[in-house]
C-alpha cells in the first residue's frame, strides 16, 4: 500500500519526478557505431544496412548474422574495427582540447573549412582581374 501524502505540493513534486525522462533512455538514442573492414576499407553503416545481402536499415553491426561477410572482399566480421559514430571528432580524445579549435570538428566540418577557404581565396584572386 502506498503512503498517503497530505501536502499537495509534495504530491505534485513526486509526479514531476516520475514524468521527467531518464538519462538512460536518452543515451539509448545515441547514434550507432560504424565499422571498417581492415582488408578493403569498406565501412558498414548501420543506418544504410546491406540491402544486397538482406540486412535491413538500422541493423547494428553486433546484430549481424554470423554468416555475414564484407560485401566487397568477403572478409569475416572479425576483421572489422569500430570507427565510432559519424559525427564524432577525429583524433584522440586527450588531444581534442589543443589547437585553434579545429580538433573538435568532425571530418565533414574540416572539409568544409578547407575547401570553403580555397574557394574564397580563388574568388579573391579572380576579383583582381576586375581591377583596372
Amino acid at each position: 500500500m502506498e503512503p498517503q501524502i497530505d501536502n499537495p505540493d509534495l504530491l505534485s513534486q513526486q509526479e514531476d519526478q516520475t514524468s521527467q525522462p531518464k538519462v538512460e533512455s536518452i543515451q539509448a538514442i545515441e547514434e550507432p557505431h560504424r565499422y571498417e573492414c581492415g582488408s578493403c576499407g569498406y565501412i558498414y553503416e548501420p543506418m544504410a544496412g546491406d540491402p544486397k545481402r538482406g540486412i535491413g536499415v538500422g541493423t547494428l553491426f553486433t546484430d549481424l548474422p554470423k554468416e555475414w561477410r564484407c560485401p566487397v572482399c568477403t572478409s569475416r566480421p572479425a576483421s572489422f574495427t569500430d570507427i565510432g559514430i559519424p559525427s564524432k571528432p577525429s583524433g584522440f580524445t586527450e588531444n581534442l582540447g589543443y589547437g585553434f579549435g579545429v580538433n573538435v570538428m568532425t571530418p565533414g566540418q574540416k572539409n568544409l573549412l578547407i575547401f570553403g577557404s580555397l574557394a574564397v581565396a580563388f574568388a579573391f584572386f579572380m576579383s583582381l582581374y576586375a581591377l583596372d
